[in-house]
């Protein structure tokens, strides 16, 4: 059942926080699951707590830590620590844009446009080049600054236009982030009241079909000397990893064709054998069938672990060469 009530949350962040002991590589994505239930639950300090755990501890995703930390800290009276936290990030200019979007959001709901609209600039500036594909992250933030955009009554620019052309729901983005459109919920008229109805359906629409891929379509990524031990432990596995260059290939190919069909929110596990064995266990399976191989990937894909695909402009490339993305894998991408 999913949380409901803030009892509901305390017991699903307990939940985790069990969880987190039982699988420590996979602490940092547990705990923040249990952060934000303990924020919903209202228990910010305990919330705050586990931030500072994961800081102390020197996590993957330090700048995404950070951006929940300040906007936990601002909601429960902290505003100065939550904004020296807020001016670290945006100083240190992460290339990641979940943080940015935090830190933004979290000043527009503190009735910080021009800061709110500032930091949006700042990170589609950094992160979004418009001759390229856009992912969903990037593609958020420029909705974001959007809405900012039209909160201060500002013109259309060029970032604008671009979040016009990518928006794909029937309702334009003027009119879901139109000031006005809150007036519209206390009208008497019947009309205007059905029209705002409709308008947030539609909103609601997108929202729902963000929401119901929770974590990226992942493909499974051995690395050689995983492959290695993986097929020497059960070579009934060979047919399906010929060799590791073919295994790296079919990877960039599946992700590609899935691109192609419109699927987003896409990524790229990294499988071990200790931990597919240990999978395979907790299912009761032989590490041995095939059929396994995916149902490990989408959990381990639902435990944090993804690698967001495609990389960003001159990130290196996934399959650990240590080459950029486009001098390796992504040559010739389309």
């Amino acid at each position: 059942m999913r949380p409901d009530t803030p009892a509901d949350h305390t017991t699903e962040a307990e939940r985790l926080l069990r969880t987190a002991e039982q699988y420590p590589e996979d602490l940092e994505p547990l705990l923040l699951q249990a952060a934000a239930h303990l924020e919903l639950s209202g228990d910010r300090a305990r919330a705050t707590g586990l931030y500072d755990r994961l800081l102390t501890d020197g996590p993957e995703n330090a700048h995404l830590v950070k951006a929940l930390q300040a906007s936990n800290l601002w909601e429960y009276g902290h505003e100065a620590e939550a904004r020296a936290i807020i001016e670290g990030i945006r100083a240190a200019a992460p290339d990641d844009a979940a943080p940015w979007e935090i830190v933004a959001e979290t000043l527009e709901a503190h009735d910080e446009l021009d800061a709110a609209h500032d930091t949006f600039t700042m990170a589609v500036s950094r992160l979004v080049d418009p001759d390229e594909e856009i992912s969903y992250a990037s593609q958020s933030l420029l909705t974001g600054r959007h809405r900012v955009r039209r909160l201060l009554a500002l013109p259309h620019d060029t970032w604008d236009t671009l979040a016009d052309r990518l928006h794909t729901a029937a309702v334009p983005l003027d009119e879901l982030h139109d000031p006005n459109r809150l007036w519209s919920l206390g009208s008497s008229d019947p009309g205007e009241l059905r029209a705002e109805i409709a308008r947030l359906r539609s909103e609601l629409g997108t929202y729902r079909a963000a929401l119901s891929r929770p974590f990226p379509v992942a493909v499974l990524h051995w690395p050689a000397p995983e492959l290695t031990e993986l097929l020497a432990a059960y070579p009934v596995l060979t047919p399906e990893y010929l060799t590791h260059d073919s295994h790296l290939a079919s990877i960039e190919s599946a992700l590609r064709d899935l691109s192609s069909t419109g699927t987003g929110n896409l990524g790229i596990v990294t499988g071990t054998v200790p931990s597919y064995e240990a999978f395979a266990a907790s299912e009761a399976a032989s590490p041995a069938d095939p059929d396994l191989l995916p149902q490990y990937a989408t959990t381990l894909a639902a435990r944090g672990r993804a690698t967001p695909w495609p990389p960003a402009r001159g990130a290196a490339c996934w399959c650990g060469s240590g080459a950029a993305y486009g001098d390796c894998h992504g040559v010739d991408r389309a």
